[in-house]
């Protein structure tokens, strides 16, 4: 029998699956990511993800 999910394991799976979409899109499109990096917002370049 397949264990069921919890409903904050489905939540978290949706969140990585988001993250890892926008993640690839910045990298196609060479946009900069904007991300938290000690306690600031910076970009990041797409050839550095």
């Amino acid at each position: 029998m397949k264990k069921q999910q919890s409903i904050q394991d489905k939540a978290e799976l949706a969140m990585k699956a988001a993250v890892r979409k926008v993640v690839a899109d910045h990298k196609k499109t060479g946009r900069p990511l904007a991300i938290w990096k000690n306690g600031k917002a910076v970009n990041v370049s797409p050839k550095s993800l």
